[in-house]
Protein backbone atom coordinates (compact mmCIF):
# COMPACT_ATOMS: atom_id res chain seq x y z
CA UNK A 1 0.00 0.00 0.00
CA UNK A 2 1.11 3.49 -0.04
CA UNK A 3 2.68 5.24 2.44
CA UNK A 4 0.44 7.17 4.75
CA UNK A 5 2.87 9.64 5.18
CA UNK A 6 2.14 10.28 1.05
CA UNK A 7 -1.88 9.56 1.81
CA UNK A 8 -1.98 12.32 4.42
CA UNK A 9 -1.44 14.88 1.36
CA UNK A 10 -5.29 14.53 0.42
CA UNK A 11 -6.45 14.71 3.82
CA UNK A 12 -8.52 17.70 4.65
CA UNK A 13 -6.81 18.39 8.52
CA UNK A 14 -10.10 19.26 10.94
CA UNK A 15 -10.26 22.95 11.36
CA UNK A 16 -8.35 24.05 8.10
CA UNK A 17 -10.17 26.05 5.88
CA UNK A 18 -9.93 24.75 2.48
CA UNK A 19 -9.11 26.60 -0.95
CA UNK A 20 -9.85 24.18 -3.76
CA UNK A 21 -7.83 26.60 -6.25
CA UNK A 22 -4.37 26.30 -4.42
CA UNK A 23 -4.99 22.32 -4.77
CA UNK A 24 -4.02 20.78 -7.63
CA UNK A 25 -6.51 18.03 -9.15
CA UNK A 26 -4.02 16.18 -11.70
CA UNK A 27 -2.05 13.75 -9.11
CA UNK A 28 0.73 13.29 -12.05
CA UNK A 29 1.95 17.04 -11.45
CA UNK A 30 2.82 15.93 -8.47
CA UNK A 31 6.83 17.28 -8.36
CA UNK A 32 8.69 15.35 -6.24
CA UNK A 33 6.97 11.37 -7.63
CA UNK A 34 7.87 12.97 -11.46
CA UNK A 35 11.19 13.93 -10.83
CA UNK A 36 11.73 10.65 -9.13
CA UNK A 37 10.23 8.14 -11.14
CA UNK A 38 8.87 9.85 -14.11
CA UNK A 39 5.16 10.02 -15.67
CA UNK A 40 5.35 6.67 -17.69
CA UNK A 41 6.57 5.04 -14.53
CA UNK A 42 4.38 6.62 -11.81
CA UNK A 43 1.31 6.04 -13.82
CA UNK A 44 2.17 1.96 -14.14
CA UNK A 45 3.57 2.11 -10.48
CA UNK A 46 -0.36 3.60 -9.61
CA UNK A 47 -1.95 0.67 -11.75
CA UNK A 48 0.18 -2.18 -9.71
CA UNK A 49 -0.73 -0.42 -6.31
CA UNK A 50 -4.90 -0.66 -7.92
CA UNK A 51 -4.47 -4.29 -8.75
CA UNK A 52 -2.88 -5.27 -5.58
CA UNK A 53 -5.36 -3.38 -3.59
CA UNK A 54 -7.96 -4.72 -5.44
CA UNK A 55 -6.84 -8.34 -4.13
CA UNK A 56 -6.03 -6.98 -0.52
CA UNK A 57 -9.85 -5.43 -0.70
CA UNK A 58 -11.29 -8.65 -1.60
CA UNK A 59 -9.69 -10.34 2.01
CA UNK A 60 -10.82 -7.58 3.81
CA UNK A 61 -13.97 -7.41 2.80
CA UNK A 62 -14.50 -11.16 3.96
CA UNK A 63 -12.60 -10.29 7.42
CA UNK A 64 -14.76 -7.39 7.80
CA UNK A 65 -17.71 -9.91 7.03
CA UNK A 66 -16.91 -12.72 9.00
CA UNK A 67 -15.89 -10.30 12.29
CA UNK A 68 -19.36 -8.49 12.19
CA UNK A 69 -18.62 -5.84 14.07
CA UNK A 70 -17.80 -2.81 11.77
CA UNK A 71 -19.56 -1.58 8.89
CA UNK A 72 -18.12 0.88 6.20
CA UNK A 73 -19.39 3.90 4.58
CA UNK A 74 -18.24 5.39 1.70
CA UNK A 75 -19.22 8.92 0.47
CA UNK A 76 -18.25 9.70 -3.10
CA UNK A 77 -18.86 13.48 -3.96
CA UNK A 78 -17.86 15.34 -6.89
CA UNK A 79 -19.31 17.37 -10.01
CA UNK A 80 -20.45 15.61 -12.77
CA UNK A 81 -18.21 13.45 -14.85
CA UNK A 82 -15.15 13.68 -12.01
CA UNK A 83 -15.50 9.66 -12.17
CA UNK A 84 -17.90 8.79 -9.42
CA UNK A 85 -19.24 5.54 -11.42
CA UNK A 86 -16.10 4.72 -12.92
CA UNK A 87 -14.63 4.40 -9.16
CA UNK A 88 -17.57 2.09 -8.10
CA UNK A 89 -17.28 0.06 -11.15
CA UNK A 90 -13.73 -0.56 -11.23
CA UNK A 91 -12.39 -0.27 -7.31
CA UNK A 92 -15.28 -1.99 -6.37
CA UNK A 93 -15.38 -4.91 -8.77
CA UNK A 94 -13.36 -7.28 -6.70
CA UNK A 95 -15.94 -7.53 -3.69
CA UNK A 96 -18.47 -9.95 -2.91
CA UNK A 97 -22.05 -8.25 -3.69
CA UNK A 98 -23.83 -10.21 -0.82
CA UNK A 99 -21.64 -7.56 1.05
CA UNK A 100 -21.61 -4.43 -0.24
CA UNK A 101 -24.37 -2.11 -1.30
CA UNK A 102 -24.01 0.99 -3.38
CA UNK A 103 -26.85 3.54 -3.61
CA UNK A 104 -27.65 6.58 -6.03
CA UNK A 105 -29.22 9.13 -4.33
CA UNK A 106 -31.61 11.14 -7.04
CA UNK A 107 -34.46 14.35 -6.29
CA UNK A 108 -35.64 13.52 -3.46
CA UNK A 109 -39.19 12.37 -3.32
CA UNK A 110 -42.41 13.39 -1.70
CA UNK A 111 -42.13 10.98 1.02
CA UNK A 112 -38.82 11.77 1.52
CA UNK A 113 -39.00 15.46 1.70
CA UNK A 114 -41.94 14.62 4.44
CA UNK A 115 -38.77 13.78 7.05
CA UNK A 116 -35.64 15.98 7.75
CA UNK A 117 -33.11 15.79 5.16
CA UNK A 118 -31.14 12.74 6.77
CA UNK A 119 -34.01 10.26 6.89
CA UNK A 120 -33.53 8.98 3.50
CA UNK A 121 -29.92 8.53 4.16
CA UNK A 122 -30.26 6.72 7.69
CA UNK A 123 -32.13 3.90 6.15
CA UNK A 124 -29.97 3.28 3.53
CA UNK A 125 -26.53 3.42 5.75
CA UNK A 126 -24.72 -0.38 5.77
CA UNK A 127 -25.16 -3.19 8.28
CA UNK A 128 -22.47 -4.53 10.43
CA UNK A 129 -20.22 -6.59 8.15
CA UNK A 130 -20.79 -4.38 5.23
CA UNK A 131 -19.31 -1.72 2.81
CA UNK A 132 -22.05 1.05 1.47
CA UNK A 133 -21.19 3.46 -0.78
CA UNK A 134 -23.41 6.79 -1.32
CA UNK A 135 -23.29 7.67 -4.89
CA UNK A 136 -23.85 11.52 -3.72
CA UNK A 137 -24.86 11.71 -0.27
CA UNK A 138 -26.72 14.33 2.45
CA UNK A 139 -23.79 16.74 1.31
CA UNK A 140 -26.12 17.42 -1.60
CA UNK A 141 -28.37 18.87 0.64
CA UNK A 142 -25.59 21.91 2.11
CA UNK A 143 -24.26 21.69 -1.88
CA UNK A 144 -26.84 21.57 -4.76
CA UNK A 145 -29.40 23.24 -2.04
CA UNK A 146 -26.99 25.87 -1.02
CA UNK A 147 -26.02 26.83 -5.13
CA UNK A 148 -29.76 26.66 -5.65
CA UNK A 149 -31.30 27.55 -2.54
CA UNK A 150 -34.90 28.02 -3.89
CA UNK A 151 -34.98 24.03 -3.79
CA UNK A 152 -35.71 24.92 0.07
CA UNK A 153 -39.51 25.84 -0.81
CA UNK A 154 -39.87 21.93 -1.51
CA UNK A 155 -38.33 20.98 1.83
CA UNK A 156 -41.77 22.18 4.05
CA UNK A 157 -39.42 23.10 6.38
CA UNK A 158 -40.92 25.36 9.76
CA UNK A 159 -40.93 29.01 9.47
CA UNK A 160 -38.03 30.77 10.60
CA UNK A 161 -35.45 27.95 9.78
CA UNK A 162 -34.34 29.38 6.08
CA UNK A 163 -32.76 31.84 7.70
CA UNK A 164 -28.69 33.21 7.04
CA UNK A 165 -28.33 29.62 9.95
CA UNK A 166 -29.29 27.18 7.65
CA UNK A 167 -26.01 26.11 6.38
CA UNK A 168 -24.01 26.38 9.95
CA UNK A 169 -27.07 24.29 11.61
CA UNK A 170 -27.01 21.59 8.70
CA UNK A 171 -23.07 21.23 9.12
CA UNK A 172 -23.52 20.86 12.63
CA UNK A 173 -26.23 18.05 12.25
CA UNK A 174 -24.20 16.56 9.94
CA UNK A 175 -20.99 16.12 11.93
CA UNK A 176 -22.73 15.26 15.22
CA UNK A 177 -24.30 12.27 12.87
CA UNK A 178 -21.07 10.83 11.69
CA UNK A 179 -19.94 11.07 15.07
CA UNK A 180 -23.15 8.94 16.33
CA UNK A 181 -22.43 6.23 13.29
CA UNK A 182 -18.67 6.26 14.36
CA UNK A 183 -19.61 6.01 17.81
CA UNK A 184 -21.41 2.80 16.66
CA UNK A 185 -19.10 1.09 14.42
CA UNK A 186 -19.65 2.67 11.35
CA UNK A 187 -16.27 3.62 9.78
CA UNK A 188 -16.92 7.05 7.46
CA UNK A 189 -14.92 7.76 4.31
CA UNK A 190 -15.53 10.39 2.33
CA UNK A 191 -13.90 11.59 -0.60
CA UNK A 192 -14.22 14.59 -2.94
CA UNK A 193 -13.03 13.75 -6.58
CA UNK A 194 -11.22 17.07 -7.35
CA UNK A 195 -11.26 17.71 -11.12
CA UNK A 196 -10.76 20.75 -13.01
CA UNK A 197 -13.07 22.71 -15.12
CA UNK A 198 -11.07 22.24 -18.34
CA UNK A 199 -11.03 18.38 -17.64
CA UNK A 200 -15.31 18.17 -17.26
CA UNK A 201 -14.84 20.48 -20.68
CA UNK A 202 -13.45 17.57 -22.45
CA UNK A 203 -15.33 14.70 -20.53
CA UNK A 204 -18.93 15.73 -21.15
CA UNK A 205 -16.97 16.36 -24.92
CA UNK A 206 -16.29 13.05 -25.54
CA UNK A 207 -19.51 11.86 -24.02
CA UNK A 208 -21.28 13.85 -26.87
CA UNK A 209 -18.82 12.99 -30.02
CA UNK A 210 -19.25 9.17 -28.63
CA UNK A 211 -22.73 8.07 -29.83
CA UNK A 212 -22.12 5.48 -27.51
CA UNK A 213 -21.66 7.62 -24.50
CA UNK A 214 -24.97 10.33 -25.54
CA UNK A 215 -26.67 8.14 -22.36
CA UNK A 216 -24.41 9.62 -20.41
CA UNK A 217 -24.83 13.21 -20.96
CA UNK A 218 -27.68 14.76 -18.82
CA UNK A 219 -29.95 18.08 -20.03
CA UNK A 220 -28.67 19.73 -16.64
CA UNK A 221 -25.15 18.80 -17.42
CA UNK A 222 -24.23 22.56 -18.77
CA UNK A 223 -26.84 24.45 -17.08
CA UNK A 224 -24.84 23.19 -13.80
CA UNK A 225 -21.58 23.75 -15.59
CA UNK A 226 -22.52 27.24 -15.64
CA UNK A 227 -22.69 27.80 -11.35
CA UNK A 228 -19.21 26.13 -11.19
CA UNK A 229 -17.99 28.64 -9.33
CA UNK A 230 -21.12 28.65 -6.54
CA UNK A 231 -20.64 25.23 -6.82
CA UNK A 232 -16.50 25.75 -5.58
CA UNK A 233 -17.52 27.86 -3.23
CA UNK A 234 -19.99 25.41 -1.58
CA UNK A 235 -17.59 22.71 -1.37
CA UNK A 236 -15.12 24.64 -0.03
CA UNK A 237 -17.36 25.46 2.81
CA UNK A 238 -18.62 21.71 2.96
CA UNK A 239 -15.46 20.62 3.72
CA UNK A 240 -13.86 23.37 6.00
CA UNK A 241 -16.62 22.62 8.36
CA UNK A 242 -17.46 19.22 8.39
CA UNK A 243 -13.70 17.28 7.97
CA UNK A 244 -13.61 15.71 11.64
CA UNK A 245 -11.44 13.45 13.64
CA UNK A 246 -13.81 10.59 12.95
CA UNK A 247 -15.09 11.47 9.61
CA UNK A 248 -12.23 13.66 7.36
CA UNK A 249 -12.30 14.55 3.93
CA UNK A 250 -10.06 12.83 1.28
CA UNK A 251 -9.52 15.75 -1.23
CA UNK A 252 -8.61 13.38 -3.80
CA UNK A 253 -7.11 14.70 -7.69
CA UNK A 254 -8.93 13.41 -10.41
CA UNK A 255 -8.18 14.65 -13.58
CA UNK A 256 -6.38 11.31 -13.97
CA UNK A 257 -8.70 8.56 -13.64
CA UNK A 258 -5.79 5.92 -12.98
CA UNK A 259 -4.67 7.79 -10.33
CA UNK A 260 -8.39 8.52 -8.08
CA UNK A 261 -8.72 4.84 -8.52
CA UNK A 262 -5.59 3.85 -7.33
CA UNK A 263 -6.15 6.84 -4.14
CA UNK A 264 -9.49 5.51 -3.27
CA UNK A 265 -8.82 1.81 -3.32
CA UNK A 266 -5.80 2.31 -1.37
CA UNK A 267 -6.74 4.69 1.44
CA UNK A 268 -10.34 2.08 1.50
CA UNK A 269 -7.96 -0.68 1.87
CA UNK A 270 -5.78 0.17 4.39
CA UNK A 271 -8.49 1.66 6.54
CA UNK A 272 -10.22 -1.93 6.80
CA UNK A 273 -7.21 -3.56 7.16
CA UNK A 274 -5.79 -1.59 10.26
CA UNK A 275 -9.07 -2.05 12.15
CA UNK A 276 -6.92 -5.04 13.40
CA UNK A 277 -10.08 -7.31 12.77
CA UNK A 278 -9.92 -11.29 13.24
CA UNK A 279 -11.99 -13.99 12.15
CA UNK A 280 -14.48 -15.71 15.04
CA UNK A 281 -12.56 -17.53 17.35
CA UNK A 282 -13.73 -21.33 17.60
CA UNK A 283 -14.74 -22.63 20.61
CA UNK A 284 -13.68 -26.54 21.94
CA UNK A 285 -17.15 -27.82 21.54
CA UNK A 286 -17.67 -26.15 18.66
CA UNK A 287 -14.03 -27.94 17.35
CA UNK A 288 -16.09 -31.20 18.34
CA UNK A 289 -18.93 -30.95 16.24
CA UNK A 290 -16.95 -29.93 12.92
CA UNK A 291 -15.00 -33.00 13.58
CA UNK A 292 -17.98 -34.47 14.05
CA UNK A 293 -19.79 -33.49 10.99
CA UNK A 294 -16.33 -33.60 8.65
CA UNK A 295 -16.63 -37.68 9.64
CA UNK A 296 -20.29 -37.62 8.59
CA UNK A 297 -19.30 -36.11 5.73
CA UNK A 298 -16.31 -38.93 4.90
CA UNK A 299 -18.31 -41.82 5.54
CA UNK A 300 -21.07 -40.38 3.30
CA UNK A 301 -18.40 -40.97 0.32
CA UNK A 302 -17.38 -44.52 1.71
CA UNK A 303 -21.21 -45.60 2.03
CA UNK A 304 -22.13 -44.24 -0.94
CA UNK A 305 -18.87 -46.24 -2.96
CA UNK A 306 -20.55 -49.67 -1.26
CA UNK A 307 -23.57 -49.06 -2.73
CA UNK A 308 -22.43 -48.67 -5.99
CA UNK A 309 -20.20 -52.00 -5.76
CA UNK A 310 -22.88 -53.93 -4.57
CA UNK A 311 -25.55 -52.79 -7.49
Amino acid sequence: MIQKSFLNKFVVKPGKEVHLRDLDPGWASHKDLLDKFGEERVMKLAKKILKRNLENLAEAQNLLWASDTYGVLVILQAMDAAGKDGIIRHVMSGLNPQACQVHNFKKPTNDELDHNFLWRYMKNLPQRGRIGIFNRSYYEDVLVVKVHPEYLDTQKLPPGIKGENIWRHRYSDINHFEKHLTRNGIIVLKFYLHMSKEEQRKRLLARLNNPAKHWKFSDSDLPERAYWDDYMKAYEDALTATSTEWAPWYIIPSNHKWASRTLVADILTGTICNLGLEFPKITADRKKRLEAARIQLENEVEDLAEGTMTA
